[in-house]
């Protein structure tokens, strides 16, 4: 028994030397600034205004950033409701950042807006900003509605897009009517 004691000690000492180093230890915990304070799977959230749904936006993956009460989303649904409640238009995005404080939100790639009389807007990056109630980008854009195409490099309207002013617009609109430029 004496001889396995004898054996245990040298060991023993070496394992407490090896943990007596003058390394530094840390002294708090500090999470990275791109890690998300709580991810959901199967997001779904709806704004409303005096008693009226808004938007709703749905998404795949949400990732909340407390410190700066943004929200990243993917695979982004939103639907957005006129005046009255009904349905004005849908947007599909591949990404999206929404604002909590004012209920903005920027979506990117393959952005399509469609509207449910089946006007369709495809770009880049809308960005819907809830206070004025209106989308805008400054990316070129393609707008079909009937038989009228335009595009151009960037516009500012409404969500339902029936009033819409366009930066550089081309294209054919209306029955063969000309845009200016063209």
């Amino acid at each position: 028994m004496i001889r396995v004691i004898a054996a245990a000690v040298p060991g023993a000492v070496l394992l407490l030397a090896a943990c007596g180093g003058g390394g530094a230890h840390p002294t708090a915990i500090v999470q990275a600034p791109d890690s998300a304070d709580q991810v959901l799977i199967g997001f779904s959230h709806n704004v409303t205004s005096d008693g009226l749904r808004r938007t709703r936006v749905e998404a795949d993956t949400a990732y909340f950033f407390e410190s700066t009460q943004v929200t990243s989303l993917r695979r982004v649904r939103a639907v957005f409701y006129d005046k009255n409640g009904a349905e004005a238009s849908t947007l599909a995005a591949d990404s999206s950042s929404y604002r909590w404080q004012d209920g903005s939100m920027d979506a990117f790639g393959n952005v399509i807006l469609t509207s449910p009389d089946g006007r369709r807007l495809r770009t880049s990056v809308i960005r819907f900003d809830q206070g004025s109630n209106t989308i805008s980008s400054d990316r070129h854009f393609i707008l079909d509605r009937g038989t009228e195409h335009i595009e151009g490099d960037g516009f500012k309207g409404d969500p339902d897009f029936r009033n819409v002013a366009v930066s550089h617009p081309r294209g054919l609109a209306g029955d063969s009517l000309l845009l200016p430029g063209q």
